[in-house]
């Protein structure tokens, strides 16, 4: 019997948990410079996304999917240009996260509690992936995890044109990238 107990307790921890986003936020952030505003960090947000993440032992698949052509900022002229330009949504209209590896988490999982992480995964954007590393932290709450995750990287990464409008006098070449997730145990 003490022998089923043992193998019980080492199989438990292999087991798949399945994770699907409840809610969440994605965001962009870029550094700019305004005509008679100065400099401010332009700030686009959206609530579509969804997806989810299976945790086995060590391993982590998934696939998390944001919706580009939700994106909004505080001006609609930036939103438009974005839209039509640079991300080209007509054509590509969302983005796409496939994670790879997680590093920090306990296994197993606990119930509470926070826990730095680092999540390397491939980015899909318009018709380009690259493998981006995301830092953050996981918060457990029972069946619920709450993640907040940033990553940066230059335009170019992605192919994608830097913004230049008239009233534009200069946009940084880093984009910050963030997401806020609620994820709850299926």
């Amino acid at each position: 019997m003490r022998w089923l107990v043992w193998s019980l307790a080492l199989f438990v921890p292999a087991l798949a948990q399945t994770f699907e986003v409840a809610s969440g936020e994605a965001r962009y952030r870029v550094k700019e410079e305004l005509l008679q505003v100065g400099v401010a960090d332009a700030v686009g947000t959206t609530k579509a996304v969804e997806g989810r993440v299976v945790l086995q032992g060590g391993r982590i698949s998934g696939e998390f999917v944001v919706d580009l052509r939700e994106l909004r900022s505080d001006q609609s002229r930036r939103d438009n240009y974005l839209r039509q330009n640079t991300l080209e949504t007509s054509r590509f209209p969302t983005a796409t996260f496939r994670p790879k590896e997680v590093k920090g988490l306990p296994n197993p999982l606990p119930q509470s509690g926070k826990v730095p992480i680092q999540v390397v995964g491939d980015l899909t954007l318009r018709d380009v992936t690259a493998e981006a590393v995301w830092e953050g932290e996981a918060e457990f709450r029972g069946q619920e995890v709450r993640v907040f995750l940033k990553t940066e990287f230059p335009f170019e990464r992605f192919r994608l044109t830097q913004p230049r409008v008239p009233i534009l006098l200069s946009v940084e070449n880093r984009i910050r990238l963030e997401v806020d997730l609620l994820l709850r145990r299926r």
